[in-house]
């Protein structure tokens, strides 16, 4: 069967990556031992992907994008870690991400249909979700979690262990040194929260009352000195029974650092 590759003479690829059908790497693309690129993806002039790594179909990475790399960890001794990247992504110039540690699974977890623009940077063991945009020089440190849909600005940066919550959306230049919760706007130094992301949402198809719900629970839970449980009971006392406010509630209940608030 004739090989559907389109590999540039000058890219330097190990004996040991699999490339799979329809793959299109440029000039000086380094595809070292270890990765497998899945079908239908592009792989742009003098990018580095290092291995253990694991590619989905249909990814498109741009030139000089690190995709890949050994852990910025001190504690890291060339263990075998692994990055896994799903379907569909665009990874832009100068992005890094790093592979993961062996401080926990040992793997860094990249979903389908993100966009990382220029500079953004995915540390070690951070996992991220679908359809999630990480403007230019946008940062995540180890351990950060980003659920689905969520929009990080440009220059944001998000703690260790910090996770942002599906739909929410950081404004440019946001520092997240908490947990920002799903469904939210935040910005800011340190970020602070500015409402429900009501244009995101209407754009994604939550309904108007399913909006309403979350715009009320979020007057209780975030406006006023209340203390968490007392605003969880005002919630749950209102009828605010929707399957997203339950989420939110959930979200915020299982912090470990704390929800900005």
């Amino acid at each position: 069967m004739k090989s559907t590759q389109r590999i540039h003479p000058s890219a330097l690829v190990d004996s040991s990556a699999r490339i799979a059908d329809n793959v299109v790497i440029g000039p000086y693309a380094v595809i070292g031992p270890e990765v497998e690129i899945g079908p239908d993806c592009e792989i742009g002039a003098h990018a580095v992907l290092e291995g253990p790594t694991t590619i989905g179909r249909g990814n498109r990475i741009f030139q000089f994008a690190s995709v890949g790399s050994a852990p910025q960890d001190l504690k890291y001794a060339g263990e075998p870690t692994r990055l896994e990247i799903g379907d569909g992504n665009t990874i832009r110039e100068f992005v890094t991400i790093n592979r993961g540690t062996t401080k926990e699974a040992g793997v860094t977890r990249i979903g389908s249909h993100c966009l990382f623009m220029a500079y953004a940077h995915v540390a070690h063991d951070c996992v991220i979700g679908d359809h999630v945009v990480m403007a230019n020089a946008a940062t995540l440190a180890g351990h950060v979690v980003v659920e689905d849909h969520a929009i990080l600005g440009g220059l944001c940066a998000v703690h260790q262990f910090a996770r942002v919550g599906a739909h929410a959306i950081l404004g440019g230049g946001t520092m997240a040194p908490q947990d920002i919760p799903p469904f939210v706007m935040a910005a800011g130094n340190h970020a602070e929260l500015h409402g429900v992301n009501v244009r995101g949402l209407e754009r994604r198809g939550f309904s108007a009352e399913d909006i309403r719900q979350l715009k009320r629970a979020y007057k209780l839970l975030f406006r006023g000195s209340r203390k968490l449980d007392t605003a969880i009971e005002e919630v749950r006392a209102q009828g605010l029974d929707s399957p997203h406010v339950q989420y939110l509630i959930d979200f915020m209940k299982q912090s470990k650092r704390g929800v900005t608030r």
